[in-house]
C-alpha cells in the first residue's frame, strides 16, 4: 500500500501521535489514586500545548472516557489473541489480564463518576463488552473440563474486581488473586464440561 506523502496525511499522522501521547501521559497520571492531576498538568506532562490538548479532548470528560474506552479496547483484543497451551491456560491468562485492567480502572471510573453526578451508559457498556469477550475462552476452558462449571463469567469477573478493591500493595493481594484463580480448576472428583 503506497505512503501518503501529502502535508494533509503528515498532519494526520503527527494529530494521532500527539493523541497517543496525551492517553500515555493521562493513563500514567490518573494510575496515581491519591493525585489530582490537571488538564494544564496533563498537557505540560504530554509536551502539547493546550490548544492540542482540548482539540483532542474538549474537556477532563472526554479524556477520562477516552481512557476507559482504550483499557476496555486492550482487555477485548486480549481475549481474541490470548494464546495457552490448553483453554484453561487460555482463561486464566485472559484472567489475569483483566485483574490489571481492573485495579487501574478502578481510579478512573472513579474520576468519570465524580465528574457526573448520574450513571454513565460507557461504564455498563463497558461491562457486557469485556464479558462477551471472554465469554468463549470460559466456555472453551468448561467444555475441555479443565475449569469448574458452576460459574458463569460475570461471577468470576465479580470475584476478580473484589479482589481488586482490597487495600494493599501488590505483595498483599497477588497472592490472593492465585487462590481465587486457583479455585477455578475443576475439582478432581467432578464430571467434565458444563
Amino acid at each position: 500500500m503506497p505512503v501518503d506523502p501529502s502535508p494533509a496525511a503528515a498532519r494526520r499522522a503527527d494529530a494521532e501521535r500527539n493523541r497517543d501521547r496525551i492517553l500515555a501521559t493521562a493513563r500514567t497520571a490518573f494510575a496515581d489514586p491519591d493525585a489530582d492531576v490537571s488538564m494544564a498538568e496533563i498537557s505540560r506532562r504530554a509536551g502539547v500545548g493546550m490548544a492540542t490538548l482540548y482539540r483532542n479532548f474538549p474537556g477532563r470528560q472526554e479524556l477520562l472516557e477516552a481512557l476507559y474506552t482504550d483499557q476496555v479496547d486492550a482487555v477485548c483484543q486480549a481475549a481474541e489473541t490470548t494464546g495457552g497451551e490448553t483453554p484453561g491456560a487460555a482463561l486464566m491468562a485472559w484472567l489475569y489480564r483483566f485483574s490489571a485492567f481492573s485495579a487501574s480502572k478502578r481510579h478512573i471510573a472513579a474520576e468519570l463518576l465524580k465528574q457526573r453526578d448520574r450513571s454513565i451508559p460507557l461504564l455498563a457498556s463497558s461491562r457486557t463488552r469485556v464479558i462477551t469477550a471472554g465469554r468463549p475462552l470460559l466456555a472453551a476452558a468448561q467444555q475441555a473440563g479443565e475449569v469448574r462449571a458452576d460459574l458463569t463469567l460475570e461471577q468470576i469477573l465479580d470475584l476478580i474486581v473484589a479482589i481488586a478493591t482490597i487495600h494493599g500493595d501488590t505483595g498483599y493481594t497477588v497472592p490472593i488473586l492465585h487462590a481465587a484463580l486457583d479455585g477455578l480448576r475443576r475439582p478432581a472428583d467432578a464430571e467434565p464440561g458444563p
